[in-house]
């Protein structure tokens, strides 16, 4: 809602710069699609890489009790 409201102030004080963010905002969107794909790749990687590495710690944790 904020940002609507937002953008009406915008449309009320200078009209062109709000209908051209009005008409990038899904492009620009759609082009952040890959990273943010990437980004979710790269943290489930590392997500990975620390279970393995603290599986031995892990297991030993759950024999000691």
């Amino acid at each position: 809602m904020i940002k609507f409201l937002l953008w009406l102030i915008l449309f009320v004080l200078c009209w062109p710069l709000a209908l051209l963010a009005l008409i990038l905002y899904p492009l620009v969107w759609l082009l952040s699609i890959p990273f943010r794909l990437l980004g979710i790749t790269v943290s489930a990687v590392f997500e990975l890489l620390k279970s393995i590495l603290t599986l031995p710690a892990r297991m030993l944790n759950s024999l000691a009790r």
